[in-house]
């Protein structure tokens, strides 16, 4: 400690640092300002959720400023995807993921300045989770406007080698190209801090709901090689990432995978309830600084907080007589929050790092006023620092907030023809929501897949 505040007080100066860190007061969008659209999502008003959000970006207080056009892209393409509107979500969420890769960017040319930045005053960049999930339903849209090879493109953006989820894996595995040294060393060496919050890796390395729509669409292509590995993956899915598939493979995948000669498979896949959102938290942390002011420090840091769903199962009716079950194929929302997991050790470090600056700069200006005049006057700067550095700081709880939060998969051989569909939506025994399709082709030889959605 005695190190860094020696290299703060000679290659940082103190009054700029001031201004940069007490004149940048940080404010994030509540909750509350979405009450409105989060109704109609509620009600399954997705194109009314849409509307909302069109007619408050055009008002004089919009719900999402420039520097969150990220989070405006994502959940407008996701309504309006839910809403059926498949050209405008897929270029919305094609604004959101190249946005996405042009701040993945400038983060990297950022490099050590941007530890002392509080996020909030950047640019929205993304989680890792939502850069995965657009390409998902943005291969939905295309195979709903008749396009595999769209949808294809989607997939493979994620599945390829050195696509991103292989990208995902090692993201966070930080290697100073000059001396090979960790995050954790690096930042160490450049600060002095020899305490530091450990930064984990991510522990999810494949989707099996990315492979399985993979496998469907290249069954449809004709391309049985290659459905054939995508099938392959989503058992590899299962077997080595168990923190979160710790159940069985589905039925419905080895079914999808054969089916009988003569049959003509329908499949269904059902997003249910809403993704975790990252609320704030505060904790409190010891200090190891000369004035007692300044010796306890709260960090506010993003955490992610459940929505409960009240559907747990989802029944099947083909013609009023063939029942069945939809089965759990990929838990969304622990996906999302074991890739937040790694993020947030880097936010934490992050967080850390900007308060320690912040604190050490305080602490040598209030122990000087306490020896040029008196103690009261130390007690005023310390005081007054801290009331300053507690304002400034504000978690980053930006996010995506209409991703479902589980993907459930089934379906059944027919004879091709054409069949009425009945989705329920059910808490044990208990109907809470009927969709009903009508008049569905069921063609043998290429992908017949109904999409359901009710984010309740």
């Amino acid at each position: 400690m005695t190190e860094f505040r020696a290299k703060t007080k000679t290659f940082l100066q103190a009054g700029k640092i001031f201004l940069l860190v007490f004149s940048i007061l940080s404010c994030a969008t509540s909750s509350n300002a979405y009450k409105e659209i989060d109704h109609s999502v509620d009600q399954s008003n997705y194109s009314t959720a849409v509307d909302t959000i069109v007619k408050r970006q055009e008002s004089k207080n919009v719900l999402y400023s420039q520097k969150n056009a990220i989070m405006l892209f994502l959940d407008k393409g996701l309504l309006e995807h839910y809403a059926g509107n498949y050209s405008a979500s897929s270029a919305d969420l094609q604004n959101a993921e190249r946005l996405i890769e042009e701040a993945y960017t400038k983060s990297i040319s950022e490099g050590f300045l941007s530890y002392i930045a509080n996020d909030n005053v950047k640019e929205y960049p993304g989680e890792d989770f939502e850069n995965i999930y657009l390409n998902v339903f943005n291969a939905l849209n295309y195979y709903s406007r008749n396009d595999i090879d769209g949808a294809l493109v989607e997939i493979r953006k994620l599945s390829n080698s050195s696509g991103k989820l292989d990208m995902l894996a090692r993201k966070y595995e930080y290697k100073d190209p000059k001396t090979g040294a960790g995050l954790n060393d690096t930042v160490r060496k450049e600060t002095g801090i020899g305490d530091l919050p450990e930064v984990k890796s991510v522990k999810f390395s494949n989707s099996a709901l990315a492979r399985y729509l993979g496998a469907l669409f290249y069954q449809a292509d004709g391309n049985t090689d290659s459905s054939r590995i995508e099938f392959d993956q989503v058992y590899r899915a299962y077997s080595t990432n168990r923190n979160i598939y710790n159940g069985a493979v589905p039925n419905a995948v080895d079914q999808a995978r054969n089916v009988p000669g003569g049959k003509a498979r329908l499949n269904i896949i059902s997003f249910t309830g809403l993704s975790p959102v990252k609320e704030e938290k505060l904790i409190i942390h010891y200090l190891p600084f000369q004035h007692p002011v300044l010796q306890i420090a709260a960090f506010k840091l993003p955490v992610m907080v459940k929505r409960p769903s009240v559907i747990n199962r989802i029944e099947v009716e083909v013609d009023g007589e063939k029942k069945f079950d939809l089965e759990l194929l990929e838990d969304m929302g622990a996906v999302i929050e074991e890739t937040f997991n790694a993020h947030f050790s880097n936010i934490l470090l992050k967080t850390y790092i900007r308060t320690i600056i912040k604190y050490v700069i305080a602490d040598v200006a209030a122990m000087e006023a306490v020896r040029r005049d008196n103690a009261l006057a130390g007690l005023a700067i310390a005081a007054g620092a801290r009331a300053a550095m507690d304002a400034s700081e504000q978690a980053d709880i930006r996010m995506s907030r209409y991703l479902p939060d589980k993907a459930y998969i089934g379906g059944i051989n027919l004879d091709p023809g054409t069949y009425s569909v009945i989705i329920k939506y059910c808490n044990g025994n208990k109907v809470i929501y009927n969709e009903k399709f009508t008049d569905v082709t069921v063609k043998s030889g290429g992908l017949n897949l109904i999409q359901s959605v009710k984010l309740k």
